[in-house]
């Protein structure tokens, strides 16, 4: 395994749409178990593919605190096929983003159908912060971004200082 360099705004591999995956190997397992140590030593609780710059439609998600087992979970070719309506507010941060915080409506409660690593159709019912982790891991698959859902003085804001601060590296 590998830790593998996280992807930060303004990159324009964040705003790409991730292709499906079509075969299941050791190539997209190893990919998997990169992402999944990059996203443990962050520390974070998802990861997207495109996040180390790989437009493939994979995630890993680990909601479990750091003084318990690990839990992860793996998601390619994710879909959302079933959505509450009842919606729940929270501030979310993102490993691409760094020092950027945003307040962020999602439904509560979600049916997600996604692969495993051997191809296997698995439906997960997830509710809470999993529901909003696999969410907004899904947006990056899709080329979306937390900055989206602020306002765009804020995105402006963020991504000029970003800029300011990367032209100093």
């Amino acid at each position: 395994m590998a830790l593998l360099e996280i992807v930060t705004a303004p990159d324009p591999v964040l705003r790409k749409k991730a292709e499906k995956v079509r075969e299941y190997n050791k190539e997209l397992e190893k990919l998997v178990l990169d992402m999944a140590e990059t996203m443990y030593a962050a520390p974070g609780i998802g990861l997207a593919a495109n996040q180390c710059g790989v437009l493939k439609q994979v995630a890993v998600v680990d909601i479990s605190p750091p003084d318990k087992p690990k839990n992860l979970l793996v998601l390619i070719n994710p879909e959302i096929v079933q959505r509450d309506e009842q919606q729940d507010q929270m501030e979310e941060g993102c490993l691409s983003l760094p020092e950027f915080r945003q307040v962020v409506s999602r439904p509560s409660r979600i049916k997600v159908c996604a692969k495993n690593l051997k191809g296997e159709t698995q439906e997960i019912i997830a509710e809470g912060l999993l529901a909003r982790a696999i969410q907004h891991e899904m947006d990056h698959l899709n080329g979306k971004l937390l900055l989206d859902y602020a306002s765009s003085i804020k995105r402006e804001f963020y991504l000029r200082k970003r800029k300011k601060l990367l032209r100093k590296k």
